[in-house]
């Protein structure tokens, strides 16, 4: 299966943004692409710990440009994350929303772990939580090539999650993300590794790159990696699309010959 990675640049113009995500995805389809997912705040980035004017619904302009597109090309797409506006509250969810081949919302995951860190004065101060309200629910939905089991960024350090996801059956696992460079460069990699390794998964994992803003930057070097840990692709320092051919089979060959899933006892 041709999975395809959208590595963005995002800024607080949502117009621009939005056009950049169409762009990247008719590449992605263009060259066959089964499965394209976009980066974590792929519409409007801006410093956590700010206000975000664009929050909207899942029947916003956002999610519906992404609609528009998997409709059009007739491939899933995952909206990597968006400002979702929570009725009454003036904190937003960090919502990664599954699109299907024929444009229908297909799954919405809320970003669970929120990113409130002092990385002292090289990497600086983050409080995601102070807009952000944290979600509650494990999602793992049923796309047309698998069983997606969906994760945002700073999850991604919550290894009992994954292993949640793995439970309920998971074998593509998504980590839209926007790392900060000083963690980004000790451990994005080391990471997205150890979770397709645990659970015996491939993981796709679309990111922020470059300068966003004079003082917001992401990590870039968005990666796919398969069930045996392998890194199939990964971008550099630039927006891009990112394309690996994955092979199902290879998950089914892993799982079989090194069955650590139905060895757990915990």
């Amino acid at each position: 299966m041709r999975v395809a990675l959208v590595q963005m640049t995002s800024t607080d113009d949502l117009s621009e943004n939005l056009e950049s995500a169409r762009r990247a995805v008719d590449e992605a389809a263009a060259g066959g692409a089964e499965f394209i997912a976009l980066p974590e705040n792929f519409a409007f980035l801006r410093r956590e710990g700010n206000p975000i004017p664009c929050a909207q619904g899942l029947d916003g302009e956002i999610v519906e440009s992404v609609r528009e597109l998997a409709r059009r090309h007739r491939v899933p797409i995952l909206a990597g994350t968006f400002a979702e506006a929570i009725e009454g509250d003036q904190r937003v969810y960090n919502t990664s929303a599954l699109i299907s081949e024929t444009g229908e919302i297909a799954a919405v995951y809320r970003k669970i772990h929120l990113f409130d860190v002092d990385l002292g004065a090289s990497g600086g101060v983050f409080r995601e939580s102070a807009f952000t309200a944290p979600g509650e629910a494990v999602v793992v939905a049923q796309a047309a090539f698998g069983k997606l089991g969906l994760s945002v960024c700073y999850d991604v350090r919550f290894p009992e999650l994954y292993r949640e996801l793995a439970a309920r059956g998971a074998e593509w696992i998504a980590v839209p993300s926007a790392f900060a460079p000083a963690t980004g460069k000790a451990h994005w990699e080391i990471l997205l590794r150890a979770r397709a390794i645990e659970n015996q998964a491939f993981v796709l994992a679309p990111a922020q790159c470059g300068q966003h803003s004079p003082d917001r930057a992401s990590h870039g070097h968005s990666l796919i990696v398969d069930p045996w840990g392998r890194i199939l692709a990964e971008a550099g320092d630039e927006p891009a699309v990112l394309v690996a051919d994955c092979d199902p089979g290879e998950l089914e060959r892993v799982r079989a010959s090194l069955p650590a899933l139905r060895h757990r006892k915990l």
